[in-house]
């Protein structure tokens, strides 16, 4: 099963190195136990675009749908066993970053 798990952020600072470290140690044991899909940070929601083409309407707005003080600020899609791994998988992440992450079944 795929889950997409969300690292949620009130910063707009990039990771200390520290939480680097511990970061990549995540992800090598994520790539070595065969949980690894792919990972990458992202920018704040305030370099986001929000597009309406539907229908050719040709909609574009600067700002993310969401504006809140928190924000995603990086994922993993991983591959786990089941819901419960899943789970595992993600307690694991908030420690590595040391932020708040919210996991979601991916649909395929």
């Amino acid at each position: 099963m795929r889950f997409i798990i969300f690292v949620i952020d009130d910063q707009t600072e990039k990771a200390g190195a520290d939480e680097m470290a511990a970061i990549d140690e995540f992800n090598d044991m994520l790539q070595e136990n065969g949980h690894w899909i792919t990972a990458a940070g992202i920018n704040h929601g305030a370099a986001a675009t929000i597009l309406d083409n539907r229908a050719g309407a040709g909609l574009v707005q600067a700002g993310s749908l969401y504006n809140s003080a928190e924000h995603y600020s990086g994922f993993w899609l991983i591959e786990a066993a089941d819901r419960d791994q899943a789970l595992e998988l993600a307690a694991a992440s908030s420690k590595a970053c040391n932020r708040k992450v919210e996991l979601r079944p991916y649909l395929a």
